[in-house]
């Protein structure tokens, strides 16, 4: 999508340092951070919100939720003490960015409720 700034992200039209990278997926540091360690992990294809994956894309969630996560996790040192994993959907769940991504957040003590 052309005027979506994680698709511009992701296709490297706007610079960013990755954290994590492969064929399907880029992860870069919030500008805002919520937390000393606060990841956002996107996929280079288009969606919109988590609702609007397809069962094409399955597989892009496993990789996200199985190989992707841990490998950030262990690069960031969040692995053993513990991490957030949040994914807003919709203007009432507080998604800002019409692109599907991840908040990897660790770094502290993660409170509940969160917000």
């Amino acid at each position: 999508m052309s005027d979506c700034i994680f698709c511009k992200i992701a296709g490297g039209e706007i610079k960013t340092d990755f954290i994590y990278e492969d064929e399907t997926v880029v992860a870069f540091r919030d500008l805002n951070p919520q937390a000393p360690e606060h990841i956002l992990i996107v996929p280079k294809k288009h969606v919109a919100k988590i609702i609007d994956f397809s069962a094409d894309d399955k597989n892009l969630a496993a990789h996200i939720f199985v190989d992707v996560v841990e490998e950030i996790a262990k690069k960031i040192g969040v692995d053993e003490k513990g991490f957030r994993l949040v994914i807003n959907t919709g203007e009432e769940g507080g998604q800002t960015v019409g692109h599907l991504h991840v908040h990897l957040i660790g770094g502290r003590k993660m409170t509940w409720p969160p917000g």
